[in-house]
């Protein structure tokens, strides 16, 4: 299971110096790329540090630092957030449920100072997450089938080929009216994602500053969400990133939320 979400796209570009290139008959469909960018590999778990750090339009910086475990159960996708600092956050933790189906994500955060586990209605999809560039859409699984994927053209940047691919939602109520995505023609690696707000402007770019090979396995290392329209960003850094070392289902329950790490 794999989506163009941040923990599968990944960014290794310069914008500069693009150059657009030739689409040939032989080229695959819109929807046959995005298709091979979600069927990227990412190991049967993962468990890694994140820290977060979110930057206002005045350069201040709030950083959180976060232990996050994923694992994928064939079916289901299954993430885990726990927020260890700043003392504000110390102890709220996220989970995430992703259906290799047409059924909808699962999500729920358990706020420490209610004591309670607050499951993520629908409407509340497009709120953003902890007060970072992300709505909680963003971090659950977007399905292959939910956009109508068009190759636009492609583009050659510092030497390397990319497809351009536009993503229009089919429906016409999701907070995105399309998204953009470069992909690499060598290893279908989503390389970078631009989402358009109601009115059709830019809103938010996902950029991955660094990925690493680890166990076979792409992994994201260092990612920025920018909001332009709020000039306001949010980046992802992992570290100690560790893939399949057998986390145990029980790690993905709301008693866990509660319990935490």
């Amino acid at each position: 299971m794999k989506t163009i979400k941040i923990k599968t796209i990944v960014l290794a570009i310069v914008i500069a110096g693009g150059a657009v290139t030739e689409i040939t008959a032989q080229e695959l469909t819109g929807r046959e790329i995005v298709k091979k960018v979600y069927e990227q590999p990412s190991g049967d778990d993962q468990v890694a540090d994140l820290t977060m750090t979110l930057t206002n339009k005045s350069g201040k910086q709030r950083v959180r630092k976060i232990k996050q475990y994923t694992k994928d159960m064939g079916n289901v996708e299954k993430s885990i957030m726990f927020f260890q600092s700043p003392a504000d956050v110390k102890n709220t933790s996220f989970m995430s449920w992703s259906y290799d189906s047409d059924k909808n994500d699962d999500q729920w955060i358990y706020l420490p100072a209610l004591k309670k586990t607050k499951r993520i209605s629908s409407d509340s999809k497009s709120d953003y997450f902890m007060g970072s560039d992300f709505t909680y859409d963003d971090l659950g699984d977007r399905k292959l089938d939910a956009d109508t994927h068009t190759l636009l053209r492609g583009e050659t940047i510092d030497g390397i080929d990319y497809y351009v691919v536009e993503s229009v939602s089919k429906d016409e109520d999701y907070m995105y009216t399309k998204t953009m995505t470069w992909i690499r023609k060598d290893n279908f690696i989503g390389l970078k994602k631009e989402f358009y707000d109601e009115d059709e402007d830019l809103l938010k770019i996902l950029s991955i500053k660094q990925f690493k090979e680890i166990s076979g396995i792409f992994v994201i290392v260092n990612s920025e969400m920018k909001n332009v329209q709020k000039d306001h960003s949010t980046t992802m850094e992992l570290k100690n990133v560790q893939i399949n070392t057998g986390i145990s289902d029980s790690k993905f329950t709301e008693r866990m939320m509660m319990r935490g790490m």
